[in-house]
């Protein structure tokens, strides 16, 4: 079943220019996993960024739109990469290793940093590229024809990318152009153009994963979806942390750690600038008697200028 991204604003209705191919979403999201858009296209030529909104959720040059998956975890165990629209396949690359922890080699992916992937030729000077797939997952070969939604591949970790994500670029003659804003970021009024079918939906920031620990993680754990331990009567801490994207200067982020025997640990944070992503963590460490067996609770809330991005509960059990 593929999943629309989860939302909190809605794009206008797709009025493609002539020509443009009518784009349909380039991943397919299990039920389970939460897929989300990390970085859109770079509006901005200065050495500076903003996205289409004129937001700050992109990067400097950033030429395409990255569509992720909240920990590696999800694009190990699968999830596939499709064609946004028919054409013919121009070219692919595969054989290069997935990175997982995120520390790639720069000297070593000099000039193939888009990793392993693959690019559509969808006629009248329009092509979509696809990166950073999954080494050993590409489905197509070169000159194949293609439908929309065919198999391609996987999500991955190749070339220059610090987490799971596929990087779809779109472009026009050889021209970056951005799905979201083909005639460019206006931000004195709403964006009423678009190349996607039906549009996805962005949100501006919000909560990935929590889960449970007995002790702090590192980001890289986290990241990669590995920082879950199972906790026990005994376990020398509990520890709830909670990963998080889109995070703007000035964003609140309100967390408790709830449990039997009156445990209650809660913090606020404020971000002291933009991060792309980010984790917190709370807990408390354990003295000398067990924990107590029963149910425990984390909650993590995200706010900006008062108002609630993203809310989220996870819960454990220690068992007698």
């Amino acid at each position: 079943m593929r999943n629309a991204l989860a939302a909190t604003t809605l794009l206008a209705l797709a009025v493609p220019a002539a020509g443009a191919p009518l784009l349909e979403l380039p991943v397919d999201c299990e039920p389970d996993n939460t897929c989300y858009i990390q970085q859109f296209m770079d509006h901005d030529p200065s050495d500076q960024f903003q996205d289409f909104r004129c937001g700050p959720q992109s990067y400097n040059t950033h030429k395409g739109t990255d569509f992720a998956v909240a920990t590696t975890r999800e694009a190990q165990q699968g999830i596939d990469v499709i064609a946004s629209a028919a054409g013919t396949v121009l070219g692919v690359r595969d054989g290069m290793p997935d990175v997982w922890d995120g520390k790639f080699d720069a000297k070593a992916i000099k000039g193939r940093d888009c990793g392993n992937g693959l690019v559509i030729d969808h006629g009248d000077g329009w092509h979509t590229q696809y990166c950073h797939m999954k080494q050993g997952s590409l489905a197509v070969q070169k000159g194949a024809q293609v439908e929309t939604g065919a198999l391609l591949g996987q999500i991955g970790m190749s070339g220059r990318t610090e987490f799971a994500h596929l990087h779809l670029s779109v472009r026009k003659d050889g021209q970056p152009i951005d799905p979201f804003a083909p005639e460019g970021a206006n931000c004195a009024s709403p964006n009423t153009t678009t190349l996607w079918k039906d549009p996805p939906m962005q949100q501006a920031g919000g909560i990935l994963d929590i889960n449970f620990s007995d002790a702090v993680p590192t980001f890289t754990q986290v990241r990669m979806g590995t920082a879950a331990r199972k906790l026990t009567r005994i376990s020398p801490a509990l520890v709830s942390y909670f990963l998080m994207f889109g995070g703007q200067k000035g964003d609140v982020i309100k967390m408790t750690f709830e449990g039997p025997g009156n445990i209650r640990v809660s913090d606020t944070y404020t971000l002291p600038k933009n991060r792309a992503q980010f984790f917190r963590a709370i807990g408390k460490k354990r003295r000398s008697a067990p924990w107590p067996a029963g149910i425990y609770s984390a909650i993590a809330q995200h706010t900006r200028g008062g108002e609630v991005l993203s809310l989220k509960e996870a819960l454990f059990e220690i068992p007698r």
